[in-house]
């Protein structure tokens, strides 16, 4: 689930070492892949270790294991080096992320917004982003606090009529019964 926990944003996971230099390959986790080639700088960051700010020495996209970042990074100049990377994030600050066009937003940006339904009828303050199946497949749903606890509610045009981030606020249209469905939990 996406909730708001920093001022970072993840654009990659370190997943092995590759090659013998010190450098990693890594998942990407970024819809902008071309930026990463383009990183001079970012913060890898661990719950356990915290963060630490490194500089980018290269970053090129492998076009094999299903294209897969490869970073190198300063301090890291060998293979037992490039072990104690793995399972760290490359993060970057929110304030650095693309800017999107109009009418688009980050899932996270969700994050606070007012919900409610085209009457104007309050339904919750959506507490994060959850998404079903394996991955970011399917649709996402959103966390809300409400006054009957937690509803979930599908991120769909169909149901989320109007989205505006710099309101922090989303209009639903919801389908019978979808507020229902916590009632009796």
């Amino acid at each position: 689930m996406i909730t708001r926990q920093s001022a970072r944003v993840t654009l990659a996971r370190v997943l092995r070492p590759h090659g013998r230099r010190g450098e990693v390959a890594c998942e990407i986790l970024t819809d902008f892949r071309k930026r990463l080639a383009k990183l001079t700088s970012c913060e890898l960051w661990s719950e356990k270790t915290g963060s630490r700010a490194v500089r980018v020495l290269s970053c090129w996209i492998s076009h094999s294991r299903g294209g897969q970042a490869i970073f190198h990074f300063e301090g890291s100049e060998s293979i037992s080096d490039a072990e104690k990377l793995v399972g760290l994030e490359v993060q970057i600050p929110l304030a650095e992320r693309i800017e999107l066009p109009r009418a688009s937003y980050y899932l996270d940006d969700l994050i606070g917004c007012k919900v409610q339904t085209a009457d104007a009828t309050p339904v919750g303050v959506v507490a994060g982003v959850e998404f079903t199946g394996e991955g970011v497949a399917g649709t996402p749903l959103l966390v809300l606090d409400s006054p009957r606890g937690e509803l979930l509610i599908p991120l769909a045009q169909e149901i989320c009529n109007e989205i505006d981030v710099r309101s922090k606020r989303i209009v639903i249209v919801p389908p019978e019964g979808l507020l229902d469905l916590n009632r009796n939990s």
